[in-house]
């Protein structure tokens, strides 16, 4: 099942997201998730921490799925 994780703004990073969607507890754990390869983004590894998530995106990790919607 996917999760639904509503956003204002036009985009939100990578790193960031994984914290706002409680998936880490702090940012530094965030970015140490990504640059270890373990989150996906659209299906792909993705090793870039800031990369900017925008509506529709899906997000993998830990076993959770997750995607992108505006406010």
């Amino acid at each position: 099942m996917i999760q639904k994780i509503f956003i204002e703004t036009e985009y939100i990073k990578l790193d960031s997201f994984l914290k706002y969607a409680g998936c880490v507890r702090s940012g530094g754990e965030g970015k140490e998730a990504v640059l270890e390869g373990k989150v996906l983004v659209g299906g792909k590894v993705c090793l870039e921490r800031g990369k900017k998530l925008r509506e529709d995106d899906t997000v993998d990790f830990a076993g959770e799925s997750f995607k992108v919607c505006r406010k």
